[in-house]
């Protein structure tokens, strides 16, 4: 029987990260950097990646991929990290439009959402991360430990209380949580399809602090049964036991991590 560290290690494994420059991808970086995964930082913009891939293998001394694309337009992907690795052994799909995006029609009231909003979110946040797990389904396989996550959120599970963005610039498009429910929907079709060689499994968010207003953050905290939102340290521990071989026997599940939002 292995040991919770033999569990845990990475060593050797490379971990494809989406959003991998964003707050959630560079933490999960850190995460399954310091378990010692090579990291692939999936992002749009190619300073943020290499600044990313360079910090993390210099703190954690793995190698490292800065990868700047659209994983809505670019089907090379999984060949680069072929060509590189030679294997995949986590994909985590943290890349999506969220609220906080200047997108037309998108965080504004219900009557003022746009269609084309709608479009690009499902394209960003559904679409392209089902495509990008397809095309790395070889390499995922051949790796003996494939695990896919998806990042859902608590509004792919319930619907906003729109009170808490009141007097606010925010907003809670619809289009998100429709894409959201999709993501941890999907993760449970994959989960059956991709048996018994790949794990897939979700993780929901709830709210994380990145200075909001300090009416909403006074009304969600307030909901909140642990009395805070989330930082992305939270996430590490999902990420980790998601990505590793503690949950070996984990598929098709989505782990909630919202500070007790949704039990009440």
């Amino acid at each position: 029987m292995r040991s919770v560290a033999e569990l845990m290690d990475l060593t050797g494994r490379v971990a494809l990260i989406t959003g991998g420059a964003g707050h959630m991808g560079s933490a999960a970086g850190d995460a399954l950097a310091e378990l010692g995964a090579n990291i692939v930082v999936l992002d749009l913009f190619e300073d943020a990646c290499k600044q990313t891939a360079s910090r993390i293998q210099e703190t954690y001394g793995v190698e490292t991929l800065p990868l700047a694309a659209d994983m809505t337009k670019d089907n090379t992907i999984s060949q680069k990290i072929a060509d590189r690795f030679g294997r995949l052994d986590i994909l985590l799909n943290c890349a999506a439009l969220v609220g906080t995006s200047d997108v037309k029609g998108w965080a504004v009231p219900f009557e003022q959402q746009a269609t084309e909003s709608w479009a690009v979110a499902m394209e960003a946040n559904l679409t392209a991360p089902f495509g990008l797990v397809q095309s790395c389904a070889g390499l995922l396989e051949a790796s003996g430990h494939g695990s896919v996550i998806h990042i859902g959120s608590i509004y792919g599970m319930i619907g906003p209380d729109m009170r808490l963005y009141k007097g606010t610039t925010a907003g809670n498009p619809a289009a998100y949580a429709a894409s959201k429910g999709g993501a941890i929907q999907i993760t449970r079709w994959l989960a059956t399809v991709m048996a018994p060689k790949v794990r897939v499994n979700s993780i929901s968010p709830g709210g994380i602090w990145r200075g909001q207003a300090d009416s909403f953050h006074e009304e969600y905290v307030s909901r909140t049964p642990m009395g805070r939102m989330a930082a992305e340290e939270d996430f590490k521990g999902a990420i980790s036991y998601l990505a590793s071989d503690m949950s070996a026997y984990v598929t098709g599940h989505n782990l909630v991590v919202d500070g007790g939002w949704t039990a009440w």
